[in-house]
């Protein structure tokens, strides 16, 4: 059990509300020989945090409870970035194993996966430029989704990454004929190809069901960015200002949904005696476990764990 608080800051991490997350291969029963979990810890800030109101369907939050139709929810899952490219590689078959792992994660009672919803990379790229996507992988994530919702499988879907895999900022900042990948924060024309492509995902509709996604109660929750850092000097302020923004943007579109960062877990600013916890000592990535997660529309913390094999 891990518990923190503060006057101004309550982290609350218990059975209930822990979430373990397996790195899996493109085989569920495959292990990668570096685990990786993924924490999720539900917090409450004064009294403003108290609950994010709860639709049917959709999995809410209660103080530091997950909930779903006023019942608690208890959460076991697995980390499958690949599965969107891999449903839409059809000439591969990628969708019967898609398929394979959410019906063997189900069988053993795991209930939510993360998955991208981005790729702007080379290989069967959703995004091929700034506002141009593939319709045959936009279909591949129809399909997960889809298939999710078949297995009773929450979805917590990431919308870009900070590392160069599968695109991710640096591209954005490339598309913007700029060189620096700290501007991703920053520049006004890097934001909106950003805030277009989570308009895009979130109003999208899925050929299968017919639902938009924002819509979609199989859905757990949108994740803001994968493990995003910032080397500038004011990084801790230039990443604070930006999630505020991005984190409000989404909210304004999809009030469904939980929203969740996708930070690591490092300390900052706000609690320079704890940096020393962080890897290396005291070295900052400009996140700030702390201050970043008190940012009103996001709803839960996220902890990354990389243990030694």
């Amino acid at each position: 059990m891990y518990i923190y608080n503060t006057n101004a800051y309550k982290c609350l991490s218990v059975s209930c509300c822990v979430n373990l997350f397996y790195q899996v291969g493109k085989s569920f029963t495959m292990l990668n020989t570096v685990p990786f979990f993924l924490f999720l810890l539900l917090f409450l800030v004064g009294n403003y945090r108290i609950s994010v109101a709860e639709k049917a369907g959709f999995v809410g939050r209660n103080g530091t409870q997950f909930v779903l139709n006023g019942e608690r929810v208890y959460l076991n899952g697995f980390n499958a970035y690949w599965m969107m490219t891999t449903a839409a590689d059809t000439a591969s078959k990628g969708r019967t194993t898609v398929t394979t792992a959410l019906r063997q994660a189900s069988t053993v009672g795991m209930n939510v996966a993360r998955i991208w919803g981005f790729n702007e990379g080379d290989y069967l790229p959703l995004q091929i430029s700034p506002g141009s996507y593939s319709e045959d992988v936009f279909k591949g994530l129809d399909f997960v989704v889809y298939e999710a919702g078949r297995y009773n499988i929450k979805l917590i879907i990431s919308l870009v990454n900070n590392f160069e895999d599968f695109g991710g900022r640096k591209k954005y900042v490339e598309w913007a004929g700029l060189d620096e990948p700290d501007e991703f924060y920053t520049n006004s024309v890097v934001k909106q190809f950003y805030k277009n492509h989570v308009k895009t995902v979130l109003t999208r509709k899925n050929t299968i069901t017919g639902r938009a996604y924002k819509e979609d109660p199989t859905i757990f929750s949108w994740e803001l960015i994968n493990e995003p850092r910032c080397n500038d000097s004011s990084g801790s302020t230039i990443l604070q200002n930006w999630v505020k923004e991005m984190a409000g943007y989404v909210k304004s579109i999809d009030s469904n949904h939980l929203l969740e960062i996708g930070l690591e877990g490092f300390y900052g600013e706000s609690k320079p005696e704890r940096t020393v916890y962080n890897p290396g000592g005291a070295v900052l990535t400009g996140t700030d476990f702390i201050s970043n997660n008190q940012i009103p529309e996001i709803d839960f913390a996220t902890i990354h764990i990389y243990p030694d094999s």
